[in-house]
């Protein structure tokens, strides 16, 4: 079945009173796959919101994200302060399957609002924090000659460096492919330069890699080790 016939035909099988919906995600995109699943965020006005299912429908693989209009804003205010909401986005720029009293106008005009101002600038303790951990990792990558330890290692510091660049580049994060893809506006040509550093780690050059990672970490003030200090938490 198309995925907009099908993502109406699950909302109206699950919650059949639901105020709004949403199709969100890959699907409505160019990017679509044969593995693109429907998620699809439901508005209702009160129980059993806010809950979240992954389930399938007609060999549609499915992602229900089902809140009230008061869980939607304190679940995307949550993600906005940790800069990753893909709730945020799905409203943003979704396509709204139906719009029974208004809220879905509503919330779709607040996500595209909030989206267009970008995400909250990180603090210079996070951005300093973030040096700490990426150079600790080059020092355990230059330090290692074991291949298993140096695959994660590697691993680890790609992402850590993606993480920073979108940071730096005051850009909205996200995790595995929206890494990836968040990165082609904010950091072009980064993600190749990791992939083919990564690569050269598991052939045993460790070099590639270190490069790159210095210098993004350059951008952002270079590495920090010695002097390093975070107070504790009282217990």
């Amino acid at each position: 079945m198309d995925p907009i016939d099908t993502a109406r035909a699950v909302v109206d099988e699950h919650h059949p009173d639901a105020r709004a919906a949403f199709l969100g995600g890959s699907v409505v995109t160019g990017r679509r796959t044969a593995m693109s699943d429907l998620d699809i965020v439901v508005l209702l006005h009160g129980a059993p919101a806010p809950y979240r299912a992954s389930f399938r429908h007609d060999d549609w693989p499915v992602e229900l994200f089902v809140h009230t209009e008061a869980s939607w804003y304190a679940y995307v205010e949550r993600e906005v302060r940790k800069r990753r909401s893909p709730l945020l986005w799905m409203c943003a720029d979704g396509l709204l399957l139906f719009d029974t009293d208004g809220v879905g106008a509503r919330l779709a005009a607040e996500a595209r609002k909030l989206t267009a101002a970008g995400p909250p600038t990180a603090s210079a303790e996070e951005i300093d924090d973030r040096r700490y951990a990426i150079t600790d990792l080059l020092d355990d990558l230059s330090g290692s000659s074991d291949q298993g330890e140096r695959l994660f290692i590697a691993t680890e510091l790609a992402r850590r460096t993606g993480e920073l660049a979108l940071v730096m580049g005051g850009s909205w994060g996200g995790g595995g492919k929206w890494m990836a893809r968040r990165l082609e506006s904010t950091a072009p040509g980064l993600s190749m330069r990791l992939h083919h550093a990564v690569r050269e780690v598991l052939d045993g050059r460790i070099e590639p890699l270190v490069d790159v990672v210095d210098e993004r970490l350059g951008q952002s003030g270079g590495r920090l080790w010695d002097g390093y200090k975070r107070g504790g938490v009282e217990p």
